[in-house]
Parts: structure tokens; C-alpha cells; sequence
């Protein structure tokens, strides 16, 4: 058990049966009455976001994370098969607890697997991945304007807003908290 006292962002607790980070939060001292910290939570296997004000003192039930690095495998209809870098046992999780990181993941590429009590929760993604282009439409000439864009699709079937000058073959950096265009490479 933990007391509000040790609340700090990325502090991860369980709450009404589902867990939860602490994105943000914020200890208040009013004048009058006790003292109280609102903190902002967001929830690990739906993504959501919950204001929550916590009385100074209360209990909550830490949870202990593991962030295991796994290469992804292969997917078979809505399972998604993962292989532990140490142990080389392979795991299978399904599209709920993989969640967004199915837009940016790659055939033996990196994740990370957020493993709480031996139960996996969700998947994460290094902060940029290096994808290729696979379908884009070709600029059009003169179409100049300051900040123009266009949609590209690249080898995960994901959809990113890219610049005019970015052709299809082109490897790009993506930022996968955003799933925004970074950089040609």
C-alpha cells in the first residue's frame, strides 16, 4: 500500500479494479480544510484519462510494472504474437491489450511489454520507428503553400500526414506517441 505522499508522474497504482499512471498531479493546501492532491490518471489498457482528487493521506494499491523488451513476431487474425529478448518464450496478446502500437508495429521489430503480476497490460513502442513508404500521391508542381501536406501510407498500413516532397520508397521517422511525420532518412 502507498499514501498520496508517494505520488509522482509514472507512478502507477490500481484503482476500482483497473490500473492506472499518474500522468499528472498536483498537492493543494487551501486555507481552510485539509490538504488534497488532484492528479490527472490515464488508464494502461484503454488509454482514457481521468481527473481524480485524492485526499492527503489516502491509501491506494501501487502496482509494480515490468517493461519487458519482446521482438514482434507475426499477427493471426486478432492475436499478436511477441518473443521475449532474454527467455525466448513467445507470448500472444490480443488487439485489445496490444491497442494503438498495431499502427507503427513491424515484423521483427522492437516493443516493449508492460507485464503487471504476470499478466501483460498493454504494448509500447520505442519513441520513433523508421518506416518505408509504400503508397503516396505524387506532389502536385507549384503546389508550394507553407506547411502543405499529404497522406502517405507506409509498410504497417498506417496513414501519416507527410510534406509534398516525400515520395513513395522514401523511409521516414515517426514519432509513435503521435504518429507524426519527423524526418526523411
Amino acid at each position: 500500500m502507498a499514501d498520496t505522499s508517494d505520488f509522482r508522474n509514472g507512478f502507477t497504482l490500481s484503482l476500482e479494479g483497473a490500473h492506472f499512471t499518474i500522468v499528472e498531479f498536483q498537492h493543494v493546501k487551501p486555507g481552510k480544510g485539509g490538504a488534497f492532491v488532484r492528479t490527472k490518471l490515464k488508464n494502461i489498457a484503454t488509454g482514457a484519462v481521468l481527473d481524480r482528487t485524492f485526499r492527503s493521506g489516502d491509501k491506494v494499491e501501487a502496482v509494480r510494472i515490468e517493461k519487458r523488451e519482446m521482438q514482434y513476431l507475426y499477427s493471426e487474425g486478432d492475436t499478436y504474437h511477441f518473443m521475449d529478448n532474454e527467455t525466448y518464450e513467445q507470448r500472444a496478446l490480443l488487439t485489445e491489450v496490444v491497442g494503438s502500437a498495431i499502427d507503427f508495429l513491424l515484423e521483427n521489430g522492437t516493443a516493449y511489454v508492460l507485464v503487471a503480476d504476470g499478466k501483460p497490460l498493454g504494448v509500447e513502442l520505442p519513441n520513433f520507428v523508421e518506416l518505408t513508404v509504400t503508397h503516396t500521391e505524387p506532389g502536385v508542381r507549384g503546389d508550394t503553400a507553407q506547411g502543405s501536406t499529404k497522406p502517405a501510407t507506409v509498410e504497417t498500413r498506417a496513414t501519416v500526414s507527410v510534406p509534398l516532397f516525400v515520395e513513395q520508397g522514401d523511409k521516414l521517422k515517426i514519432d509513435t506517441r503521435t504518429g507524426a511525420y519527423v524526418e526523411r532518412v
